[in-house]
């Protein structure tokens, strides 16, 4: 008899498109592993993400304001569920594999910093080597979870993370998705949170695209999807002219939030934090968790040091930072 999994299975081959990524094709793991009687490779991949400690800690890190006081504003987690909605949408209406998609979109940013791009950046500059958020997210999959032992994910979702937001392109459709999808959420909830910070108002945004993509967050995000879906029969695209206004609202949301010198107040402060935690492990790497003194045996203590700071959450760092640094009050 069928068990649940190959039921699954056989209902893609009816179902999907002929450009969807079955189960059943995919390239596999690095590890062979028996199969799941109930999930698909895609499903246990997105399962393990979503069970892994690095996922929990996305609730703590930074998406565009450092720290925020209020609760509304997006963190890394609620932005990972959000291109996680948007990329389930559209391969559904694709016909594409959902639970791939959403494998990838839930961990395409496992490996971000703490303080957004702003430690990731702060980071890049102290390494000897080249540090991106997009290939520290494969890395944490592949050497970090599990104490080392990694998530041991299926090739195609490896693949979708690494290159979902530049570069070449995801061999899968449902990666190339998951890059649209990543920059559909952040450029319109990013714009969403700045509004409610007060550093821009929604009539800044030039009338010239609001008249193309829509008035509010939902129907820009409604506007770009069903573009996508109706202009996508070979490869994920939209048509030309949602294309270029959607390339405008992108440049409109770096001129007008993150090049924004109120909205970015506070990171100048980050190097300074990244810094000093950076060169406190440098020199006393035997005050990292044990995991990652094996990191330094087989990697080197910068590569060990670079993956302890990314996993940091904000608070975290700033803890850290704060008992190394800060002077404790005296108590008699």
């Amino acid at each position: 008899m069928e068990n649940i999994r190959q039921i699954t299975e056989n209902n893609e081959r009816l179902i999907l498109s002929d450009k969807a990524m079955l189960c059943v094709n995919s390239a596999g793991r690095k590890i062979p592993e028996n199969k799941c009687e109930l999930r698909t490779e895609f499903q246990r991949d997105r399962d393990r993400i979503i069970h892994s400690r690095s996922f929990r800690r996305l609730k703590h890190k930074t998406q565009v304001f450092l720290s925020p006081e209020l609760d509304h504003y997006r963190t890394r987690l609620t932005h990972t569920l959000e291109v996680a909605q948007i990329a389930r949408t559209l391969s559904r209406a694709l016909r594409l594999n959902e639970d791939l998609t959403e494998a990838i979109a839930l961990g395409h940013d496992l490996g971000h910093t703490p303080f957004g791009h702003a430690g990731e950046r702060a980071i890049n500059d102290l390494v000897g080597f080249e540090f991106t958020h997009y290939e520290q997210s494969v890395r944490v999959c592949e050497r970090l979870e599990k104490n080392g032992k990694g998530l041991n994910l299926t090739f195609e979702v490896l693949d979708g993370i690494l290159r979902h937001t530049k570069g070449q392109w995801a061999d899968t459709l449902e990666g190339r998705i998951v890059r649209f999808s990543d920059r559909i959420a952040y450029i319109n909830h990013d714009i969403e949170d700045a509004i409610r910070a007060g550093v821009v108002m929604e009539s800044d945004i030039p009338k010239e695209i609001t008249n193309v993509l829509g008035n509010t967050k939902s129907q820009r995000i409604n506007t770009l999807v069903k573009s996508i879906v109706e202009n996508s029969a070979d490869d994920i695209r939209m048509d030309s002219e949602t294309e270029k206004y959607y390339n405008l609202l992108h440049e409109f949301l770096f001129d007008a939030v993150y090049k924004n010198p109120v909205a970015k107040s506070e990171e100048t402060k980050v190097l300074g934090i990244v810094e000093g935690l950076f060169n406190y492990f440098v020199k006393n790497p035997d005050k990292m968790s044990p995991e990652y003194l094996v990191i330094c045996e087989k990697d080197g203590v910068e590569r060990a040091v670079a993956d302890y700071i990314a996993g940091m959450t904000d608070h975290y760092a700033i803890t850290t930072y704060s008992n190394i640094y800060i002077p404790k009050a005296w108590t008699i």
